[in-house]
């Protein structure tokens, strides 16, 4: 049987109408197989990959509405056709009504529709696999989806720590620097004042306040400015001792600045001579 094709499974106790059937569809691109009881067509469905069952509704040993009762209970996905007289068709009502038959036809029936009906059911089982497969594989990624949001949540939430931590840790720091009794200036590359701690407010006077985003030729001597350009030119530390600063004897630090701000700017630091 190939894989890709149809399978019809025909059930009837008559060898003509078997033969009819196969006769009527042998041109159509289907696999189709026979049984002549239901005992033996459910045989087949449970060694074989079928599509669509077509059974006789009187049939020796089991009727055909017990048949496809049958079918429906184990291969609820096999579309279930009835071939039934007329006088048959109010016995079979009550399992259409039940969803054991997905349609019936009346003996003799009409080759070009049966042939019609046949390959829309097909179509209509088709259908229904690609909206089961559609739904599992939208259960799969809603799943997926659900797992990455639980993810990101937790990464999220990690992530926040980490920066209420560092915003801490940051604030600290300003906190320690603001309150070092030991003046701290920032300089940056392009000789602005960047940073001032209270101690270095303190130490210049009030008629000339030390401000962010003034020149730093505003505040300091020639000779500290130098410093400064020779520190950031040669990324090292320099020292002076015993420097005249706002007429107060002070030793002098210059710093560059390192890791990803090296070379953009220096620290400055004032402390009193040692005795």
């Amino acid at each position: 049987m190939a894989e890709n094709r149809r399978a019809i499974l025909c059930v009837d106790d008559e060898q003509n109408v078997l033969k009819s059937l196969k006769r009527l569809l042998r041109k159509e691109d289907y696999d189709v197989l026979t049984a002549t009881n239901g005992q033996a067509g459910l045989k087949v469905l449970s060694k074989s990959n079928v599509h669509l069952v077509m059974c006789d509704q009187r049939m020796a040993g089991m009727s055909g509405t017990e048949f496809l009762a049958r079918v429906k209970t184990t291969h609820p996905d096999v579309i279930r056709i009835m071939l039934t007289g007329y006088t048959e068709v109010d016995s079979i009502t009550e399992s259409i009504n039940k969803g054991h038959i997905y349609k019936f036809f009346l003996k003799p029936w009409n080759d070009h529709n049966l042939k019609l009906e046949i390959r829309q059911a097909l179509e209509h089982y088709a259908l229904i696999q690609t909206n089961r497969e559609l739904h599992k594989k939208v259960l799969k990624q809603n799943a997926a989806l659900k797992s990455v949001n639980e993810n990101l949540e937790d990464l999220v939430s990690q992530r926040t720590e980490e920066l209420e931590y560092k915003n801490q840790a940051l604030e600290l720091s300003r906190t320690i620097l603001e309150d070092l009794p030991i003046p701290i200036v920032g300089i940056s590359i392009e000789g602005m004042i960047v940073m001032i701690n209270r101690a270095a407010q303190l130490m210049f006077d009030e008629k000339n306040p030390l401000e962010l985003g003034r020149q730093a030729k505003k505040y300091f001597s020639q000779k500290i400015l130098e410093i400064v350009r020779l520190s950031l030119e040669s990324n090292s530390l320099r020292k002076v001792s015993s420097l005249l600063m706002e007429n107060l004897e002070c030793d002098f630090q210059c710093s560059p600045l390192s890791g990803r701000f090296r070379g953009k700017g220096v620290v400055l630091s004032f402390t009193k001579p040692a005795d």
